[in-house]
């Protein structure tokens, strides 16, 4: 049976089904664990509905594991899913950053989407490089929370802090869908990228299972 894959937070909604019906275990982890906090789920869209209507995903939500709660070597991938709260909560939570860069050492996958890779800017890898470093990325662009008007008001910009780490940032026109697949680490620029990081983690984790076959 395929193994489990952790998910952050819930703009992760499009992933969550995908893996789901492939038959992936998924858990939900936040920083504090327990309820999350919910936040512009749009029950007109299909996947909103098919998630909220979903009972044990529903209920998932409400309790959340913490990262100290996950261990690594059961897990085949982490997802960090998006939204402005993770450039507070995600950069500097050490247990979280442990527990993906376990799982990528083990050769698991790491994902993130639209904010999510702020949760990968401080991840190090054993030989004490950033995880990101020499890898192509896509994120939240600078132009795009120029647009949005948070420019000013995030804590950091994230294209700026993964250039920092050694990435190579790739953008996209803003709002427009873009998926990079480096390695194991898949990254989608905004929140139109997350069917298209959920299809280009499937087969990085098929061919886990045909490994361990």
């Amino acid at each position: 049976m395929p193994h489990p894959v952790v998910s952050i937070f819930l703009r992760c909604l499009t992933p969550t089904m995908y893996s789901q019906k492939e038959g992936y275990e998924i858990d939900f982890v936040s920083p504090k664990g327990g309820k999350t906090h919910v936040d512009g789920l749009d029950l007109s869209d299909p996947v909103n509905a098919s998630f909220w209507n979903n009972d044990s995903l529903r209920e998932a939500t409400k309790t959340t594991l913490k990262p100290s709660q996950i261990d690594p070597d059961v897990y085949d991938a982490v997802f960090y899913a998006g939204g402005h709260a993770t450039m507070w909560d995600l950069p500097d939570n050490i247990e979280l950053a442990g527990v993906s860069s376990r799982i990528y050492e083990k050769g698991g996958v790491v994902a993130a989407v639209c904010h999510g890779p702020a949760g990968l800017v401080n991840i190090r890898l054993s030989d004490n490089e950033y995880l990101v470093a020499g890898k192509k990325v896509s994120a939240f662009t600078n132009d795009e929370e120029r647009a949005v008007g948070l420019y000013d008001i995030v804590p950091f910009l994230l294209e700026d802090t993964l250039k920092q780490r050694g990435a190579e940032h790739l953008a996209a026109a803003n709002f427009q869908p873009q998926v990079i697949v480096s390695e194991r680490l898949v990254t989608g620029q905004n929140p139109a990228s997350a069917k298209g990081v959920a299809e280009a983690m499937l087969p990085l984790l098929a061919s886990i299972e045909n490994r361990r076959a």
